[in-house]
């Protein structure tokens, strides 16, 4: 199914197609318990009728019997049937939420303009809510059929009073079935505005020492609170309606109730009906309430299904950003990568290349032009936004897969993103890598100190994004992450921002010494003198445009502008 196919409708249709099984089977039973429950106040009528006004005890006995019998069917039916409903909503709502977790992670990106705080409330939320169509379709299969057999038994005591069933709680379903356009735009509007107050709270916890570095953490506290009120004022909307209709449907179900059991009543005054039937019709109406009261529950339940298959669908229907090619990794070539006449964002026809064995450095004047670069050598520009090739082994990028591209071309940012686990993990990035690899890589990325001070070694546990680290230390653990890899081409964007001068001059060193293989290539983008001392050549970027090119010294000794930049 393309992206463009993928809509609200759509996931609720196949929800109910992949749990099929459940939901068909579920429906059964379900219906089987309506329709024994519908039958109990008819055979307790019966009871009445021929046993108990009759004194026929064997009657009693076998009557007896066959209410035990009706129960226990009725009590199995629920049991497993509520188990099948409830199982199908949460295979449903798994299903839904590694769905959503692979387009998060597609490597192509995604076009949905959600941030990573909202797609947490669509995954954790969303999804959940999105698989409830599963269950409105058991019980409002299970209510029609409580009324359809409830409304058949009264047609069997008394023609009109059964056609007034019939013909009754069908008006009276598509009346409240009015108000589901309106539950289901407060339930959107509820929706977005949760999963804006968490986009809001996972941006803020992310960015809280630097908050508290510059004052700002009591304006942050105040534009949460803000936000947290206008999704408070949503919920209390929504919640407002809902009960609205609620209310609604138990006043209208409690007028029908006692419309019909006053019209059984007078009946039963005019001698056309007896005590028995009088009770079966009694214990009908009163048992009718309840599919009533279900039917307007399932109308909230799909208002709040389809808002957030809405939502669901906005992830999973989101075009990727790029459009990769298919095939497969390049042969190496002496040129490991070729940047001819780029345009990308501050970037203006800018053309590089990379030598297999080589070290280039980039120094970029204005910091958002490196930004643009790391773009580029990422492959997250796609063609629309990019003009010029990026050339991989002599292969354009975009004819690459894109696995086929990250397996050639690694780029590290300084933003490492570390994850919950063991250190040993986030080093090998779940492949299985010996010891003596993992120390040499600590060693060249200046990171021995951080086994050091630990005594479970690789098997020290780090906290989510690497929080019980200094940033200088999961600097130095990204890089090690990265040599790990070992890739043909490595991208290093500001590795050294969070490191002293004399850990980043051992650093500069082990990584002159990692990557001096003959067919590895590695770009730096840096403005760190340490790490362009150890570049064969270095490539210095200005309003997008390259302006000069060459050898460390060499430009030290003629440039002026790039003596101070580096050297300030």
């Amino acid at each position: 199914m393309s992206v463009a196919e993928i809509s609200g409708g759509v996931v609720l249709r196949r929800a109910l197609r992949r749990q099929r099984g459940r939901v068909l089977l579920g429906i059964a039973l379900l219906c089987t318990h309506q329709a024994a429950e519908a039958l109990v106040p008819v055979a307790i009528g019966v009871v009445i009728d021929r046993a108990v006004a009759t004194g026929d005890v064997r009657a009693l006995l076998l009557s007896l019997a066959g209410l035990a019998a009706l129960f226990t069917v009725l009590a199995f039916a629920y049991r497993t049937g509520a188990r099948m409903a409830y199982a199908a909503v949460e295979h449903e709502a798994h299903a839904t939420r590694v769905e959503i977790a692979r387009s998060a992670l597609d490597p192509r990106g995604h076009r949905s303009g959600m941030r990573d705080g909202e797609l947490l409330s669509v995954t954790a939320s969303d999804a959940e809510l999105s698989a409830l169509v599963v269950r409105v379709a058991g019980l409002t299969a299970a209510a029609f059929t409580a009324i359809v057999v409830a409304a058949v038994a009264l047609l069997v005591v008394d023609v009109p009073l059964g056609l007034g069933v019939l013909l009754g709680v069908p008006l009276l379903v598509l009346a409240l079935q009015r108000m589901a356009p309106l539950l289901t735009r407060r339930s959107s509007s509820q929706q977005e505005a949760l999963a804006a107050t968490t986009a809001l709270a996972v941006d803020l916890v992310t960015g809280l020492r630097v908050l508290r570095g510059i004052g700002a953490q009591d304006h942050a506290a105040r534009r949460y609170a803000g936000a947290s009120r206008h999704a408070l004022d949503v919920t209390l909307r929504a919640a407002t309606t809902k009960g609205l209709h609620l209310g609604l449907t138990t006043m209208v179900n409690g007028l029908f109730l006692a419309t019909v059991a006053g019209v059984a009543g007078w009946l039963a005054l005019q001698g056309r009906l007896t005590i028995g039937e009088l009770v079966a019709v009694v214990g009908l109406a009163q048992f009718i309430a309840e599919p009533v009261q279900t039917l307007g529950y399932c109308v909230q339940l799909f208002a709040m299904a389809r808002a957030s298959a809405g939502r669901v669908a906005r992830v999973l229907g989101a075009a990727p950003v790029l459009a990769p090619g298919d095939a497969g990794p390049p042969a190496p070539t002496p040129s490991r990568l070729t940047l001819d006449g780029v345009s990308h964002a501050g970037l203006d026809s800018v053309s590089l290349h990379v030598r297999a064995g080589e070290i280039l450095g980039v120094l970029a004047y204005d910091p958002s032009d490196a930004e643009a670069l790391v773009a580029v050598l990422a492959g997250r520009a796609p063609q629309p936004d990019r003009r010029g090739t990026l050339y991989v082994d002599g292969v354009p990028a975009e004819e690459l897969h894109i696995d086929a591209l990250r397996a050639v071309v690694l780029v590290e940012q300084h933003d490492v993103a570390l994850f919950e686990g063991t250190l040993r993990a986030n080093l090998s990035a779940g492949a299985q890598v010996d010891d003596t690899v993992l120390r040499a890589a600590m060693r060249a990325a200046a990171a021995e100190d951080v086994l050091a001070a630990h005594p479970h070694g690789f098997d020290r546990q780090l906290t989510e994004r690497g929080a019980n680290l200094s940033g200088g230390q999961r600097q130095r653990i990204g890089l090690a992450r990265a040599l790990v890899a070992d890739p043909p081409v490595l991208v290093l964007h500001n590795p050294t921002t969070a490191v002293d001068a004399v850990t980043e001059g051992l650093l500069a060193e082990g990584l002159a010494s990692a990557r001096g293989a003959d067919t590895h290539g590695t770009v730096l983008i840096t403005t760190s003198p340490a790490l362009l001392r150890v570049t064969h050549r270095v490539v210095v970027l200005d309003r997008g445009r390259v302006i000069a090119e060459g050898p460390h010294e060499q430009l030290l000794a003629s440039d002026a502008r790039y003596r101070e930049e580096i050297l300030r």
